[in-house]
């Protein structure tokens, strides 16, 4: 019997949830399975994984064939890599303590990518919802200036303009004077 590792839908329409199954190839995708390894939630950011990793790794190393899908998520999690350096412990290049090491600080590194993603994630919410705000504060402040000048007094805007055609002979003495000069 050919196992495969692959995913099983649940969820609604648009909101879609996997379980991570072991199964025969030849059942539906949605139908019988051998068992349940996890689950897979694409919805979250970064995607949430729940993975039993023992047992994971222990259909794996039984021929198990993981489907596209499934094998990058394997390997996100590392039961791949895992089952790679097992196998360098059985071929002789390793020992068991070198690859529990190597292990050890791939899985260092990535959970400090994880969190980099997360804090990264975090800030930039945190600068949108800033320019969110002051954009609307400028908004706020625009409309308050038009509402001002509309309820502004009639007489102001009369004094202005008289002021401002008072301005306009002097000015056009000053530019006679200046072309008698040269």
């Amino acid at each position: 019997m050919a196992t495969k590792i692959r995913l099983q839908r649940f969820g609604k329409k648009g909101k879609p949830f996997f379980h991570v199954v072991v199964a025969d190839s030849r059942s539906p995708r949605d139908g019988k399975f051998i068992e349940r390894l996890g689950s897979y939630n694409p919805n979250t950011n970064p995607a949430t994984i729940e993975i039993n990793f023992e047992k994971t790794l222990d259909w794996v190393n039984k021929g198990a064939e993981p489907t596209d899908t499934c094998r990058a998520i394997l390997s996100y999690k590392g039961v791949l890599y895992k089952k790679h350096l097992e196998g360098g412990v059985k071929k002789g290049a390793l020992t068991a303590e070198q690859a529990d090491a190597k292990f050890a600080e791939w899985l260092s590194a990535k959970d400090g990518k994880i969190e980099g993603k997360k804090e990264n994630l975090v800030k930039s919410k945190g600068e949108v919802k800033q320019a969110a705000l002051a954009a609307e504060a400028k908004k706020n402040a625009d409309r308050e200036a038009a509402l001002a000048l509309k309820n502004a007094p009639v007489e102001e805007e009369v004094v202005a303009e008289e002021e401002v055609t008072e301005e306009t002979p002097a000015a056009e003495e000053t530019t006679e004077e200046k072309t008698e000069e040269a």
